[in-house]
């Protein structure tokens, strides 16, 4: 038979058990809460890069092998090897990089240009390399100067949101802006005459000039504005993994691994140096 005081003493128990649970449940929340990005990849052995799928050179799956390549893919595996864990490529877009590093579905991404929209919400590493602002401009016409393309007449393609968008925006407060879903939309208007030039950074406008040369010319306006290429990742307290990923890009660009994966993925898509427009450098 149990007596009152039998049922206290199990109630007392249960109440210390669950408060047991309830601090054992607590403390592994903030554990959990306390272990930064490189704690969690090196001890998972995985690092999750975000990748685009039509995104050659910087990043490109094969539709038949399902194999992805790209100078980004080249930097992603090297960078892995010397953690000495396995890279994990996660597709997304350029737009949606941002929001897959924020809700934890990437760690890192690599091809962001700085803009001071996205250094509010992620934190961005060391320059992984310099890229220069162009336009490809229809055929016949040659703009010289971002003076000649800040005119109320001259309508500038771009894709929403993007450094391109930034910049030609800043530069060019007197255009037209038209703004796209995607690179290809921008390109594409381009194409039906729709505007007269196109704000792209360098290598994506030689590339399509080099695909289509009816789009039109590659032009550097002068002066000549230098962006840079970085990679965004989770904004933390703990800033360990954003520094590591900074020295380790600063050390490959010293060796020389960084413009070896970009001189690399120009080849593939049948570019060499001498597509290069004058005065670009990276």
């Amino acid at each position: 038979m149990t007596t009152r005081r039998d049922l206290a003493g199990l109630l007392g128990a249960g109440a210390v058990a669950a408060t047991a649970l309830t601090l054992a449940s607590k403390e592994a929340s903030a554990q959990a809460a306390t272990t930064n990005t490189l704690e969690r990849i090196l001890s998972s052995k995985k690092l999750r890069m975000g990748a685009v799928a039509a995104g050659q050179p910087w990043t490109f799956k094969d539709r038949a092998t399902g194999k992805w390549g790209g100078q980004f893919v080249d930097i992603g595996t090297a960078l892995a090897a010397d953690m000495d864990v396995q890279l994990e490529i996660v597709e997304t877009t350029w737009g949606n990089a941002v929001l897959d590093i924020q809700s934890d579905k990437i760690d890192i991404m690599f091809g962001m240009n700085l803009t001071p929209k996205r250094a509010l919400v992620v934190d961005y590493t060391s320059t992984v390399y310099d890229s220069a602002l162009v336009v490809i401009a229809r055929p016949g016409f040659e703009p010289k100067t971002w003076a000649e393309l800040n005119d109320p007449k001259i309508k500038i393609s771009v894709d929403v949101g993007s450094a391109h968008d930034h910049v030609a925006a800043r530069l060019c407060p007197k255009a037209q802006i038209v703004r796209f879903k995607s690179l290809e939309e921008a390109t594409l208007a381009l194409r039906s005459g729709r505007v007269d030039a196109q704000s792209i950074f360098w290598m994506g406008g030689v590339r399509a000039v080099k695909r289509d040369p009816g789009l039109g010319k590659v032009v550097v306006p002068q002066p000549m504005f230098g962006s840079t290429s970085n990679a965004i990742v989770r904004r933390e307290t703990d800033k360990t993994w954003r520094d590591f990923a900074s020295a380790w890009i600063t050390y490959s660009r010293g060796l020389g691994l960084i413009r070896e994966a970009v001189v690399n993925s120009l080849a593939q898509v049948d570019l060499t140096m001498d597509d290069i427009p004058p005065g670009v450098t990276f």
